[in-house]
């Protein structure tokens, strides 16, 4: 009786680490596959239109600072 109650008691979060590693490689891997499947002439999807709130700063005169997804280009 003793046995079955401790390897309950141990199998409980056994193998987390590895399920966790098993995630994220499959992610990494579908992202790959995702981008790898992408044309090379294909350009990048354009920008959502401005907010109201962009509108009024920009007729306005107010400058935005540029967003930090696009400092780099």
């Amino acid at each position: 009786m003793r046995a079955i109650r401790e390897s309950a008691r141990r199998c409980r979060y056994r193998g987390q680490p590895k399920a966790h590693l098993q995630h994220v490689l499959t992610a990494i891997a579908v992202n790959i596959e995702r981008l790898s499947g992408r044309p090379a002439t294909e350009e990048a999807p354009s920008p959502r239109p401005p907010t109201a709130f962009q509108t009024f700063l920009d007729e306005n005169d107010v400058p935005r600072p540029k967003s930090w997804r696009t400092l780099g280009t």
